[in-house]
């Protein structure tokens, strides 16, 4: 299918300090009427990602799906769900897309199908030891078959393993409804690139790989046991199940279909994995970029902040890619609410034994436990964590490499941290005691505060509500709202995407150290500096304002402006004098 490239769009590497914004196709616009965001929503807003300013946009799934995670359980790679559109449909929010110079990024999920994908339907229908099982994990239970083949738990809770009622067993590291594939299979991975190669002719520019690290697992007794898969990450690829060095084989192989293209196509991963092991991902012989949740992890302390900085920065060095930064996204805590929760008194810290790198990730662990749970909630300072995820969002985009944000976190969108059970549909919810699941953060966008503005129960989302109810408060974040508001965060993150694009174009025509460089600046306690050239972002992590360095204020994340120093809980960007 041949296309007009943008010429955004037609440099090589464009992916590589681009701003890229997650869709959460079901919760962004609803064109169709029926309380569920679609296809041709997102195209309805193009206008909207226009005016971010926004470099590419990655869609999660929006394949066919009876919905058991949220669409990452696939009954069909290479179709669009029927309730959110048509390949026509698709096929003309990609043009759409691309005529306003935003790349298209879509979630491919490799590690499992849906049980209702038309493989699994044929293996459970075929008799142990068919061809058909062969795509995916069987294995005979224990004890004549009636129970499981070992004690292995499912990352959403109870058993990794389900009956096909012939005294096998199918593997399932997430949900019963996401039975795992097997990649050992020359078949599946056939398949796959053909995958690759349907959506790369539709015009898709890249792909986000869920689970990346999970494809090869080696299921050769004697097992480990549960409490030792537990024991991750590890930093030498010894998990059965995780990160396994015979991954890299098969993104080679995917880098051989992206670069039949111009130009060529790329993938990131999302590999949850020891931090030595990320940049095999990234690689230019594999995917070409990995997400870095460091920064996600990351308390509001500017040691924190340094640390991931740093560890991101030597990582793109190593694998010869770009960095990744994100603050959120669809399967964590709203970053407004995550940075308005109390401070980690004693962080706990996980070291590389290889190399001594920290790896931490109890900001993110807690927040999901105080924001979601039924249990003990602390208080959570609602203005003091826009505050803060206002300043976050200006050092991410200050920084080298590639942004992903979040719908929602333009508009300071807080977690729904009270949607009532009977609304839940995240598996989690269903299957854990103690957490609601991921459902608070994928409640549908707010774009008008009036509530019944298309005729429906939404706020300007749809005119048939919202498939997950949108709280009263919700109009006060509203689209329409903030854009006639000076102070919004949504101003705010538009006037930010703008200015990066023209620094880093007026950086381009100096030096390469002006257009690519970044150095640490000195600074007083509590405070967090650094420069690219002449570009200078500060920020105040204490609670009172701090003399500001000299230089020409060019944004300010406070509502309030920067006045003679740097407010508290803020981040300046100066041009130095």
């Amino acid at each position: 299918m041949s296309r007009v490239i943008h010429p955004r769009l037609a440099r090589p590497q464009w992916w590589r300090d681009a701003v890229v914004y997650q869709i959460y196709p079901r919760s962004f616009a609803d064109a169709h009427g029926d309380g569920l965001g679609d296809i041709p929503g997102v195209t309805s807003r193009v206008w909207y990602l226009r005016e971010l300013g926004v470099d590419a946009v990655w869609l999660s799934p929006f394949y066919p799906s009876q919905l058991a995670d949220g669409g990452y359980d696939v009954d069909d790679y290479r179709d669009v769900d029927p309730r959110l559109g048509s390949l026509a449909e698709f096929d003309e929010m990609v043009a759409a897309l691309h005529s306003a110079g935003i790349g298209v990024i879509v979630d491919l999920v490799p590690n499992h199908t849906s049980n209702r994908h038309a493989w699994f339907v044929e293996a459970l229908a075929a008799s142990p030891g068919a061809a058909a099982r062969e795509r995916y994990l069987f294995r005979d239970g224990a004890n004549g078959g009636i129970e499981p083949p070992n004690e292995w738990e499912s990352l959403f809770g109870g058993s990794a393993w389900t009956p096909a009622g012939d005294g096998q067993w199918y593997l399932h590291l997430f949900a019963p409804e996401q039975p795992d594939l097997n990649w050992d299979n020359p078949e599946v991975r056939i398949d796959f690139e053909n995958t690759l190669r349907f959506w790369s002719d539709r015009g898709v520019d890249g792909f986000r790989v869920d689970v990346a690290h999970g494809l090869v697992k080696d299921l050769e007794e004697p097992w480990e046991r549960q409490d030792e898969l537990e024991l991750w990450p590890r930093p030498d690829g010894s998990h059965p199940l995780w990160d396994r060095d015979g991954v890299m084989d098969i993104y080679r192989s995917w880098r051989r279909v992206f670069d039949c293209y111009d130009p060529p196509r790329f993938a990131v991963a999302e590999a949850s994995v020891h931090p030595s092991r990320r940049a095999r991902y990234a690689s230019p012989e594999t995917l070409g970029q990995a997400f870095n949740f460091a920064m996600s992890d990351a308390d509001w302390r500017p040691g924190d902040f340094h640390e991931v900085v740093d560890t991101a920065l030597r990582d793109a060095a190593e694998s010869g890619s770009s960095t990744t930064w994100l603050l959120g996204g669809h399967d964590s805590p709203r970053v407004a609410s995550r940075f308005g929760l109390p401070l980690i008194p004693s962080p706990r810290v996980y070291a590389d034994t290889a190399d001594g790198r920290p790896f931490r990730h109890d900001s993110q662990w807690l927040a999901r436990q105080w924001l979601l749970s039924d249990g003990r909630r602390p208080h959570v300072d609602h203005e003091l964590g826009r505050r803060r995820a206002r300043a976050a969002t200006l050092i991410e985009l200050a920084l080298p490499g590639c942004t992903y944000v979040y719908q929602g976190d333009e508009l300071g969108l807080p977690e729904v941290a009270d949607l009532p059970p009977e609304v839940l549909q995240d598996p989690m919810a269903g299957r854990s005691a103690r957490e609601k699941g991921r459902d608070g953060c994928r409640v549908p966008l707010p774009w008008s505060a009036d509530r019944n503005a298309l005729g429906g129960n939404s706020f300007g989302f749809g005119r048939d509500g919202a498939h997950l109810p949108q709280p009263d408060w919700f109009a006060d974040f509203a689209v329409d709202v903030q854009s006639a508001d000076p102070t919004s965060t949504l101003t705010m993150f538009r006037r930010a995407v703008a200015l990066r694009a023209s620094l880093l174009a007026e950086a381009s025509g100096e030096s390469p150290a002006a257009a690519g460089g970044f150095a640490w600046v000195p600074a007083v306690e509590g405070v967090l500096h650094f420069h690219r050239g002449l570009w200078h972002c500060v920020t105040n992590f204490t609670d009172g304002a701090v003399p500001r360095p000299a230089g020409e204020v060019l944004l300010c994340s406070a509502p309030e402006g920067a006045g003679d120093g740097v407010p508290a809980n803020s981040t300046v960007w100066l041009r130095a004098s």
